[in-house]
């Protein structure tokens, strides 16, 4: 079976950065891709993503090494086989609130007698070669979100959970569930608080700490701190910030290629 070179990375306690797909388009996967991520995600639950595009995503991220993860809209078993089927290689459950959900979670991710995955890998025994039957359960990684105060209040609870891989902060969601503004990179002594306790608990548990991020500066302040899942950012983020960047440097310095004797961005055709 194909290494999950993920989860390879966190058993030896080493970092991973990914990307954020939110684009139902297969170009754009296949171009961040190529950027060289250890991992992407496509976001069903709040992109504009459904299965059929799912469907359409993995193969176009499959044309490289990084490795493929969905976010289920939903903790449904049914969700979560069908994206492993379709050859996901981690599966991001959101709100999980307890011991009970987490569980849930686990059990949707591994054939028996480890949990109660149906057999019927449909495209992911093409993806991952010979072996998935046998290695699946060992390989794909199941990864919960902790973003509510419940969770807060049952944190080691899930994290103990048998068959979690990883824990992912989601800090929008987690600054609601502290009585704060959703913002993501969130500087806000409360949140950086929780957000460290989190980190320490998950060291703790013996499972890779995750969290998103939206700028680089929040990157590297978490993959400093020991975060092993780090999100640079996502892809209608990366397209529009270049884009207003260099609008802005067009009217700002407008022969500044001639001046420099810079060449043109690479990326179109002339």
């Amino acid at each position: 079976m194909r290494e999950n070179t993920i989860k390879t990375k966190w058993r030896a306690g080493e970092p991973t950065v990914g990307g954020w797909l939110s684009l139902d388009s297969p170009l754009s996967a296949e171009q961040m891709a190529q950027v060289g991520f250890d991992w992407l995600c496509l976001d069903m639950q709040h992109g504009v993503i459904d299965f059929k595009a799912v469907t359409h995503l993995l193969p176009a991220i499959s044309t490289t090494n990084t490795i493929p993860i969905v976010r289920v809209p939903w903790n449904e078993p049914y969700e979560i086989m069908r994206v492993l089927d379709a050859g996901a290689y981690g599966v991001i459950v959101p709100m999980v609130n307890n011991r009970e959900e987490a569980a849930r979670a686990v059990s949707a991710c591994r054939y028996p007698p480890a949990g109660l995955r149906s057999f019927g890998p449909t495209r992911a025994m093409m993806y991952a070669g010979h072996g998935y039957v046998e290695e699946a359960n060992d390989q794909l990684a199941c990864i919960v979100m902790i973003e509510t105060r419940e969770a807060l209040d049952n944190l080691d609870d899930i994290l103990s959970t048998p068959g979690v891989d990883a824990a992912y902060i989601g800090p929008a969601d987690l600054a609601y569930a502290l009585g704060l503004s959703p913002t993501g990179d969130n500087d806000h002594p409360l949140h950086v608080e929780t957000v460290t306790h989190i980190l320490e608990r998950c060291q703790h548990h013996g499972i890779a700490a995750g969290i998103h991020t939206g700028s680089l500066a929040f990157t590297q302040r978490y993959l400093a701190q020991g975060f092993q899942m780090v999100t640079l950012g996502q892809d209608t983020a990366f397209m529009s910030r270049l884009a207003r960047k260099e609008l802005k440097a067009a009217f700002d310095q407008p022969n500044a290629s001639e001046k420099t004797g810079d060449a043109p961005t690479k990326g179109g055709f002339y």
